[in-house]
């Protein structure tokens, strides 16, 4: 499905057909160990659910460059060794099958250079292709891009239905400043993410998200579910 002219979404990423580039973010490589150390025990299946996420995307695409759009490990102040040695797996991965992986730094990368320079993929503060810019949407910039892509939020909706609710990630489609802007969700399974009709929101970009569009992510396919406003004013009748 095309979230704008040219953009596609792809599972839980996006893929711009011109350039065939795949974006994804917030992976957070890293989470399953940092729970282990808090005492909350989880199965270790994070970096294999990603990798097989990402193959199938792959298969689909056949992109020529991966952006990893901030977040890709979880840790921020230190690189635990297990840590290390996923982000590298799935560095080796990505790099198998396309051309080139850029990474852009989000909060949680403070120190992701010595483990990309292991691979020599170059890490920047954001990355624009034509009128797009992709920035991971923890800070705001200045820009003349006039469609932005953000990662950051980890946009996701709970639905109810009298007692019963279950939570789907999505994407968001809306207008900052007279951008066109996207807010792409968490590439990480264990991170479902925050509820978007309850507007509170992390990222400076997603300030007033009455009039954003939600796009949820099913099994293989993507869900148009109106704005957030329309949403809220169905769930509160």
């Amino acid at each position: 499905m095309e979230i704008l002219p040219g953009i596609k979404i792809v599972n839980s990423g996006l893929f711009i057909k011109k350039e065939k580039i795949l974006i994804i973010n917030d992976l957070h490589i890293g989470y399953e160990q940092e729970l282990h150390r808090k005492g909350i025990l989880v199965p270790r299946f994070q970096l294999k659910s990603i990798s097989e996420q990402i193959k199938k995307m792959l298969d689909k695409t056949n992109p020529n460059k991966v952006i990893i759009n901030g977040d890709l490990k979880h840790v921020f102040g230190k690189i635990l060794q297990r840590e290390w040695k996923e982000v590298l797996e799935f560095l080796d991965l990505l790099l198998k099958n396309v051309k080139e992986v850029i990474i852009i730094k989000g909060n949680h990368d403070p120190i992701i250079k010595p483990i990309a320079d292991k691979r020599n993929v170059k890490v920047v503060e954001s990355y624009k292709v034509r009128n797009i810019l992709i920035v991971h949407g923890d800070e705001l910039v200045e820009t003349d891009a006039k469609k932005i892509i953000i990662g950051h939020e980890h946009p996701a909706i709970t639905i109810r239905e009298a007692s019963k609710w279950e939570k789907y990630k999505c994407f968001l489609k809306g207008k900052w400043e007279d951008k066109e802007l996207i807010a792409v969700p968490s590439f990480n399974p264990l991170l479902e993410g925050t509820n978007v009709l309850e507007q509170r929101m992390l990222s400076p970009f997603l300030k007033n998200t009455d009039d954003f569009k939600v796009f949820v992510v099913g099994n293989e396919k993507t869900f148009k579910f109106g704005k957030i406003k329309d949403i809220n004013k169905f769930q509160n009748r």
